[in-house]
């Protein structure tokens, strides 16, 4: 009996961590894909977007996008205006903008100076920048791009073929 319970009681906790986007700092991804090479989604955002709380809510809250997103990518948050700096290849990336909505370099750098949020930067497994995606998702049109460029679809195929056979598991519901 209380084997089982354990048993259960484990099963469900593994499953709710893996329902749940583990996410990391831009440094913390970049450090262990040092050692464990995996490609890294950054979701650019702002404290004042609706549309990013919108993508935490519906998008990085369902179960799929993120299972897929633990399993094939580190993950990491970065406010586009954080004033904190960040050291990536050798270089300082500051916000040293006055007033509100001054960018990061690091955002400006990701989005290459197309500031929209929320926004997502894709790296591959040597941190190159494959490309970013503005605007928002809902899981069932995330779904796709996160197989597009996970399942190293990218290197074979353009996107406007990829997505025209796609067949995801998430059903669309907006």
């Amino acid at each position: 009996m209380v084997v089982s319970v354990l048993g259960f009681a484990f099963a469900a906790y593994s499953q709710k961590e893996n329902t749940e986007v583990k996410w990391y700092s831009f440094e913390e991804a970049v450090e262990l894909n040092k050692t464990s090479p995996k490609k890294i989604f950054i979701d650019l955002y702002t404290d004042w977007c609706s549309w990013c709380k919108v993508m935490d809510q519906k998008t990085f809250s369902h179960p799929e996008i993120a299972s897929y997103l633990n399993k094939h990518f580190y993950p990491v948050k970065f406010n586009a205006e954080s004033k904190a700096p960040v050291t990536f290849q050798g270089v300082v990336f500051e916000n040293s903008g006055q007033g509100r909505r001054s960018p990061h370099e690091l955002a400006a750098a990701l989005l290459q100076g197309k500031m929209s949020y929320p926004s997502v930067a894709y790296l591959d497994e040597d941190n190159r920048l494959l490309t970013s995606v503005p605007g928002y998702y809902p899981p069932d049109k995330m779904e796709p791009i996160l197989k597009f460029f996970g399942g190293n679809h990218y290197k074979t195929t353009t996107w406007e073929d990829f997505s025209k056979t796609f067949k995801g598991k998430i059903e669309a519901t907006e």
